[in-house]
């Protein structure tokens, strides 16, 4: 059994760099993924043979068949190739991690403050619950910085371990979390309590843990990376006869079409896409991709703060389209659930634990529910699973927050779905 370090708390000092997220304003490249001056990620398409002769020339990072395929290239050959009438380049963008940034340093706990955090006691509709269950058979896919493998909370739970970061496919028993995002999504997800049963709990303990590494140290990373690692967890799905839920905690306001495709991809394979909605709001159209696509379901983030008889929906929490609220039909650019997101105590780094918001910590609440759900009837398809989110959403409607209001509002969507 592996023992604790008992600390107490230690500031983190490796100068991590946390983004929020800006609606209508391009991504940005930051540390981790800013090539050299002169180097572009690009994504080229065109008529088969003019890719053939393109690859030939250019060193191909990822291929996506008959869709085209990525390279880093100059400023110089961008600038040639955009004279090329036969083909078409794009320049990939950025995604970045849905947290909020910190106002101090983070503080980082060798033991968690509580056993079962607000979150997860409002996911269950329990307060007095002192630990959980479930999950047991699914996977669940977090694209994010990695994860801590030997987090004591987590590692009997860590089914792969992958990075799609440093490679033209990706580097398998690798997924090293300096960051520590990823390692406090999965918490969320499914951390077991610990061995020594000190630790913390997420939602559903008994998944498995897919930790796909494709945002760097920084937490950011390129769109052909985390567009690879979804098909990836969707052919291995297939391959494995898994069921699969992809959890995104990250997202841009530009909609990019190798993830676009990635994500329909994925749906059409049986797996549910879940993605964090952004930090951009509380204007409307605010909402971020992946989470603004129809087949991913945007998570919109709760604020342990009672408005109107219900929890309020956070200022932070970027909202969907007024447009189309109201229906109960998920259209693009639609918030479709929400769920506890602000002072989200989870794992971390070296074992310890970290109390973080945003939407990247409301999206494992409804990964880890979906994990619950579908191992208590694994008959259900993907679709299936998703109607049951938004059947028990509808049955706690958010009511507080700005745009929020009774029935499906562009704010909190169609709800807050729970166990119970």
């Amino acid at each position: 059994m592996k023992k604790r370090n008992r600390l107490g708390v230690v500031l983190l000092g490796f100068g991590m760099i946390f983004s929020i997220f800006s609606g209508g304003v391009e991504a940005k490249q930051v540390d981790d993924v800013q090539s050299a001056k002169e180097e572009i990620r690009v994504f080229i398409k065109g008529p088969s043979e003019e890719l053939s002769n393109a690859k030939k020339k250019y060193n191909q990072r990822r291929s996506f068949g008959n869709e085209g395929f990525s390279t880093t290239i100059s400023s110089e050959e961008f600038e040639e190739l955009s004279k090329n009438k036969n083909l078409q380049v794009e320049k990939i963008p950025i995604v970045t991690i849905a947290q909020v940034s910190p106002t101090t340093k983070a503080t980082v706990a060798a033991v968690p403050s509580t056993r079962v955090p607000w979150g997860i006691k409002a996911i269950y509709n329990d307060t007095t619950i002192t630990s959980t269950s479930g999950g047991s058979g699914i996977k669940v896919a977090v694209l994010d910085t990695g994860t801590t493998a030997s987090h004591i909370d987590l590692s009997a739970n860590v089914e792969q371990c992958k990075d799609f970061t440093i490679s033209t496919t990706y580097v398998d028993n690798s997924c090293t979390d300096r960051n520590g995002h990823g390692t406090h999504v999965s918490g969320t997800i499914l951390a077991n309590g610990g061995s020594d049963g000190l630790g913390i709990y997420g939602v559903a303990p008994q998944a498995k843990l897919w930790a796909y590494k494709v945002l760097g140290d920084g937490g950011s990373g390129y769109s052909d990376d985390i567009a690879a690692a979804i098909r990836h967890a969707a052919d291995q799905s297939v391959s494995t006869g898994s069921k699969v839920i992809v959890s995104m905690s990250l997202g841009s306001s530009i909609k990019d079409s190798l993830i676009a495709s990635a994500v329909d991809y994925a749906y059409g394979k049986g797996v549910l896409v879940i993605a964090a909605a952004g930090n951009s709001g509380p204007s409307p159209n605010t909402i971020n991709y992946p989470g603004a696509l129809v087949n991913a379901v945007g998570v919109a983030a709760l604020e342990n703060v009672q408005e109107n008889g219900t929890y309020r929906v956070a200022n932070f929490s970027s909202r969907g389209n007024p447009s189309t609220a109201g229906d109960y039909v998920i259209h693009e650019r639609d918030i479709e659930v929400s769920a506890p997101g602000a002072s989200i105590e989870s794992t971390w780094l070296n074992g310890g634990y970290n109390t973080i918001s945003g939407t990247s910590m409301a999206t494992p609440h409804i990964s880890g529910l979906a994990a619950k759900i579908w191992s208590s009837n694994t008959s259900l398809t993907n679709t299936q699973l998703r109607s049951q989110l938004q059947t028990k959403a509808i049955t706690y409607d958010i009511k507080g927050g700005i745009g929020s209001g009774t029935g499906d509002d562009y704010s909190s969507g169609f709800g807050f779905p729970r166990v119970k």
